[in-house]
């Protein structure tokens, strides 16, 4: 069973929607706070600078009724004139009253009337009744004694931040769609490509080194593509030299158990003397002396791809090394009625082979064999 979010598209996609939620997030909250906070501060300066204005053309008592219903069409907020009526606690009793309909119960205990009539200092700021919020300056006039009040609601204001915050919302909502749709299609893309990276690196886990790496686009995949192309080259070359070796392994084996059985039919001979069964057992002991040989340049072949062993380099001479091989091919020559010589030739220059291997390397000395007129003859080719 497939889990989307665990694969590399699932996680791309969700990491970069993750990422766009966030910078949506960081802008809603930078943006629709401050925007509430500076239409409120606006509002509470307007009516700031309103009241301290008309605390200066305060009228008397008797004139302040019309005053105060001037004074709210012109600013566009309810005006309302307090004295103190009791200072423990601190009562405000409204004076005037631009709300013509109504009472002035619901601004009473207004704090901020309260801190103007206690302070004599102007005061300001925003105030929650029932389930609005209003903006609000007070200013005393110590020759009356008394307060005025302006207040006006945060509707409006309030209305335009919540109309930006339902835009802003619903922007938010297409760009993180439009992030999954783009993200998910990028992140497949990309995930695509993995896919064949890892099915080619599960070929030339198999042992197939045939079909070559390649990544047409570009980036880190392209580079971690053309690695695994240079891995596959090498470990085909390291697959062939390791065919290689089987087979000159098997032929090395083979070649001195051929001569064990040339030796072993010739020894049942009846008619065969003595001298030449001695000297047909000491090849054949020679030929076990190789074969035990052999198996220790395996086991030094083993070490040297271990890196624990150290190859020295030594001269050979061929010439010794083709009279030794027609040496071991005498006694197979002699059963089926062949002669074998190695011909004469002027001297050859020695070759430096690991010393390991020097003496049991047919891969680099071939022994090649014709017939001809009843007769074989034997020479070495580099």
């Amino acid at each position: 069973m497939s889990r989307p979010l665990r694969s590399v598209g699932g996680q791309l996609s969700l990491a970069l929607l993750l990422v766009v939620a966030i910078a949506l997030g960081v802008v809603y909250e930078a943006v629709v706070p401050s925007l509430e906070s500076r239409l409120v501060n606006t509002r509470v300066s307007q009516l700031e600078r309103a009241a301290a204005s008309l605390a200066r053309n305060l009228p008397p008592s008797y004139q302040q009724a019309d005053f105060v219903n001037n004074a709210s069409a012109s600013t566009n907020a309810r005006v309302v004139v307090f004295r103190l009526f009791s200072t423990l606690p601190p009562l405000p009793q409204p004076l005037e009253d631009s709300r013509l309909a109504g009472s002035s119960t619901d601004v009473l205990f207004d704090p901020i009337v309260i801190r103007a009539l206690v302070t004599e200092r102007p005061q300001h700021g925003t105030v929650e009744r029932g389930d609005l919020r209003y903006a609000e300056a007070a200013v005393y006039v110590p020759d009356q004694a008394v307060a005025l009040l302006l207040t006006d609601s945060l509707r409006n204001q309030l209305s335009s931040v919540h109309q930006v915050q339902r835009r802003l919302l619903i922007a938010a909502g297409a760009a993180l769609l439009i992030a999954l749709l783009l993200g998910y299609g990028g992140a497949w893309m990309f995930a695509r490509r993995v896919r064949r990276l890892e099915r080619a690196a599960d070929r030339i886990a198999s042992g197939r080194f045939d079909e070559p790496v390649r990544d047409t686009g570009g980036g880190e995949l392209r580079r971690l593509a053309d690695t695994f192309e240079r891995m596959r080259v090498r470990l085909a070359q390291l697959d062939d030299a390791r065919r290689e070796f089987v087979a000159n392994a098997s032929h090395e084996l083979r070649t001195p158990l051929f001569s064990l059985g040339g030796f072993l039919e010739l020894l049942d001979d009846e008619e065969l003397d003595e001298p030449t069964r001695r000297e047909f057992l000491t090849s054949m002991r020679e030929q076990v002396v190789r074969l035990t040989k052999l198996a220790s340049d395996l086991l030094d072949l083993t070490r040297l791809d271990a890196g624990r062993l150290t190859v020295e380099r030594e001269p050979v001479d061929l010439r010794a090394l083709a009279e030794e091989l027609a040496e071991e091919f005498r006694p197979v020559a002699q059963g089926t009625e062949h002669s074998l010589e190695v011909p004469a030739s002027e001297p050859a220059q020695p070759t430096a082979f690991a010393s390991a291997s020097a003496r049991n390397a047919p891969a680099r000395a071939q022994a090649r064999a014709t017939a001809a007129n009843g007769a074989m003859r034997k020479a070495v080719a580099l």
